[in-house]
């Protein structure tokens, strides 16, 4: 049985929802496998988050705070950033294939619509420092454009000849946009 100190079995649940996400996908996960997993009661996961659908709001909304600190890092060039949003997707990919599935989660929770907005944020700031104009379009063309990689790099749906390096593979792709 795993050991826990009382103050971080949040911490520690989410982070064996991950693994159990990154193994199995969001579908196969329930709270008595998570406890397991976890070594605790199968009591504790709905304890601190009532239900399936409340652990995979918390998980998003992790994602999403995760996601906006990586994009943070990535500094003021917009194409640093497109890349990191891609890092982020090879990562973090339970998260990821949690983040953009509310079906899968309350999409009204606040802290996860914070969260989703902190990380928006971030990206439509660096478009707007980029082109300089009303960021909302071209916000949403970068992020068409670096999600659709990310789950077409995780897909495995790119051919080979894009190579085994997702990061240098997205600068690739996302520099097009500058040319």
């Amino acid at each position: 049985m795993a050991s826990y100190h009382h103050g971080d079995l949040r911490r520690v649940l989410l982070s064996t929802a991950a693994e159990a996400i990154a193994e199995s996908g969001p579908a196969a996960l329930s709270l008595r496998e998570l406890a397991r997993r976890a070594g605790v009661s199968h009591a504790a996961p709905a304890h601190h988050f009532g239900d399936k659908a409340g652990l995979l709001t918390a998980f998003a909304t992790q994602g999403f705070d995760l996601l906006a600190d990586a994009l943070r890092q990535a500094g003021d060039d917009l194409l640093d950033t497109g890349v990191a949003y891609v890092g982020f997707a090879v990562r973090h990919r339970a998260h990821f294939d949690v983040m953009f599935r509310p079906e899968l989660y309350r999409a009204d929770d606040p802290e996860l619509v914070a969260a989703r907005a902190r990380s928006g944020d971030v990206l439509r700031e660096g478009v707007a420092r980029h082109t300089g104009r009303e960021p909302d379009a071209d916000a949403l063309a970068a992020w068409s454009i670096v999600h659709g990689f990310a789950t077409l790099w995780l897909s495995g749906a790119l051919p080979p000849r894009v190579g085994d390096d997702p990061e240098a593979a997205a600068r690739t792709v996302i520099r097009r946009l500058f040319d």
